[in-house]
């Protein structure tokens, strides 16, 4: 039975001074210490490199270490996820000081469970508070003249310059060579103006416009048929916090398929989203990367090699 230590920080401006001194006896036996420098809470634990590492070596009955609960979870969702991960692989999690360091929040029984649904209600209490305190601030900024947010990529003089080029007849693509921005920087100022309304405009460059949409349409493909995949439980997890919202939907309306002490997620989706799927799970299949990692990750790969033949 191993004691495991976890420590994260948010920002590059941050240390772990605080949570190295809460640390600092076990650090003094030999425990091993996992990282996750400059880190923000939003991502998912098992997603975080540090904490993946930690589960990679971690064998049941070792216990994880942490200085306060922030460091590993934000929400109440984040908490259950959690526990679900550490419960199916056997290992304890507690709290180094503090109120809350006599309770292993692993564990499975019913006063564990009401203590760590209160700790993460306090959690998420001080977390909109942060926001909302910020929020305000941003308020009284903007009420006191102060500019906020990433500066306009055009000044109004280019902007209006724009907009006379456009009805002259410029191309939106040219206009952003010329200004050296995105064509949709480009059509937001146009919109803006709304110098893009048919009737502010030639009529040559509406039915040319209205040409380039039909003609976009006619040449769209059909849609790709679903494929039915069972997405192993390791990639599941290491994609609870991905940012793509299609793999996120498709996940959570997945149907999970208990096979011995591990899991699949049953999904539907087009080909090309079991391909992004596998994409962002590209880390677990790493030559440094665990082996059960890689034989899930092999795994799906085969699955979805064995769709694209039947097709």
């Amino acid at each position: 039975m191993t004691d495991r230590l976890y420590l994260r920080h948010s920002t590059d401006k941050q240390t772990n001074a605080r949570q190295l001194h809460a640390l600092s006896e076990l650090l003094k036996s030999g425990a091993p210490k996992y990282e996750d420098p400059a880190t923000s809470s939003r991502v998912y634990a098992v997603n975080r490199s540090g904490f993946r590492r930690l589960l990679d070596e971690a064998a049941v009955g070792d216990t994880i270490r942490i200085a306060d609960a922030a460091r590993l979870f934000r929400s109440a969702k984040d908490v259950i996820q959690i526990r679900e991960v550490l419960q199916r692989r056997g290992l304890h999690l507690r709290i180094a000081t503090g109120a809350w360091s006599g309770f292993d929040l692993a564990a499975d029984d019913p006063q564990t469970k009401l203590f760590v649904t209160m700790l993460a209600g306090v959690l998420e209490f001080q977390r909109d508070m942060i926001s909302e305190n910020t929020k305000e601030g941003v308020a009284a900024a903007e009420a006191g003249g102060k500019t906020l947010g990433r500066p306009a990529a055009l000044d109004e003089d280019q902007a209006a310059d724009i907009v006379d080029a456009y009805a002259k007849g410029a191309a939106v693509k040219a206009l952003a060579r010329q200004h050296d921005v995105a064509p949709k920087t480009i059509r937001r100022v146009l919109d803006a103006a709304r110098a893009r309304d048919a009737d502010g405009l030639p009529g040559e460059l509406d039915d040319a416009a209205t040409d380039v949409e039909d003609h976009e349409q006619e040449q769209a493909p059909d849609p790709e048929p679903p494929h039915t995949i069972d997405v192993p439980g390791l990639l599941a997890e290491h994609l609870k916090a991905t940012e793509t919202a299609e793999i996120r939907d498709a996940l959570s309306g997945g149907q999970t398929i208990r096979r011995g002490q591990g899991y699949s997620v049953r999904i539907t989706a087009p080909r090309t989203l079991h391909q992004a799927v596998l994409t962002q799970c590209a880390a677990l299949a790493g030559d440094g990367s665990a082996p059960a990692g890689r034989k899930a990750y092999r795994t799906y790969a085969e699955r979805i090699a064995a769709v694209t033949k039947e097709k």
